[in-house]
């Protein structure tokens, strides 16, 4: 095994580490001392400020309009954003990876199919069916329990799950590089800040504890807003597309136990089976097509 491929499995495994500690952070930071809007903005505009200057340092896709620009923006930041943030509010931790994470595939194979003409092949239908059943075992858990308002919160990861398989697709089609991606969702992001800071405000920055806020800019700003992209950005390179999309079936596991351990949520046998039933479904969901197949 040589150093490049090791050098992408632990890029990789770092990018699934960093997407169940944000959403642990985030779980954390909404319950605790600040809100969404506060968290987004320590989500957007940091990484804008890192990554804008890539926006005008790099050539772009010449067939890029500002139609697709506004629709990644839209998908891949910051309402994306909003919505996990705002059902971190209602949902536990271990949810975020089971219904936002888990479903990431589901959507984007329907969006994948009308849009492109691709079709789930042979262990892909696995897959989808594992999460299926996973995400609707957690609902109906849920819901039998009387957790109050989980399923405001399970709702509202749906659908950021859905339009973060809208912008996978967007993505895919616009040409753009990884870090002109982000350079391009977060500057977008962060500019459409300016209209909800101007009616709603971001108070909750000002008078919450300090090491919160602290805590909040290194995971929200600079953790998940640049080193996830990093890292993710290595796994591809050194793996593969396909390979380093499996670490997102660790992400779900990696949350409930980290949630469990960090926060304090209960870990019951139902959110355990089906956050692993969910990851095995994910596993198989990004199986790579087989060649020569219908698209």
């Amino acid at each position: 095994m040589n150093c490049r491929y090791l050098l992408g499995l632990f890029a990789a495994f770092a990018a699934a580490v960093i997407g169940a500690g944000w959403q642990i952070a985030s779980r954390h930071g909404v319950t605790t001392t600040l809100g969404p809007m506060e968290l987004a903005v320590l989500r957007y505009a940091i990484p804008a400020c890192l990554l804008g200057p890539i926006l005008f340092r790099t050539p772009w896709p010449a067939n890029l309009t500002w139609r697709a620009v506004a629709l990644l923006v839209a998908c891949g930041g910051l309402p994306f954003g909003l919505l996990v943030l705002a059902g971190a509010q209602f949902a536990p931790a271990a949810h975020v990876g089971v219904f936002m994470a888990g479903t990431m595939p589901l959507f984007t194979a329907l969006v994948c199919r009308f849009v492109l003409d691709e079709r789930v092949q042979g262990l892909q239908w696995l897959g989808l069916t594992l999460v299926a059943i996973g995400v609707f075992s957690l609902g109906a858990s849920s819901l039998r329990a009387g957790v109050a308002g989980s399923w405001r919160g399970d709702l509202l990861f749906m659908v950021a799950a859905a339009l973060w398989a809208i912008y996978t697709v967007a993505f895919r089609r616009s040409g753009l590089n990884a870090l002109q991606g982000a350079a391009l969702v977060n500057t977008g992001s962060a500019l459409f800040l300016v209209v909800p800071l101007a009616v709603w405000g971001a108070p909750l920055l000002f008078t919450a504890p300090l090491h919160d806020v602290l805590l909040q800019v290194l995971w929200q700003g600079v953790i998940a807003g640049v080193l996830g992209l990093v890292t993710y950005s290595v796994a591809i390179a050194r793996l593969g597309a396909a390979r380093a999309s499996l670490s997102a079936a660790l992400v779900p596991p990696m949350t409930a136990v980290g949630a469990a351990r960090l926060l304090g949520e209960e870990l019951g046998w139902v959110t355990a089976s089906t956050s692993l039933l969910v990851a095995i479904g994910i596993a198989f969901a990004s199986a790579p097509r087989a060649s020569g197949g219908p698209r």
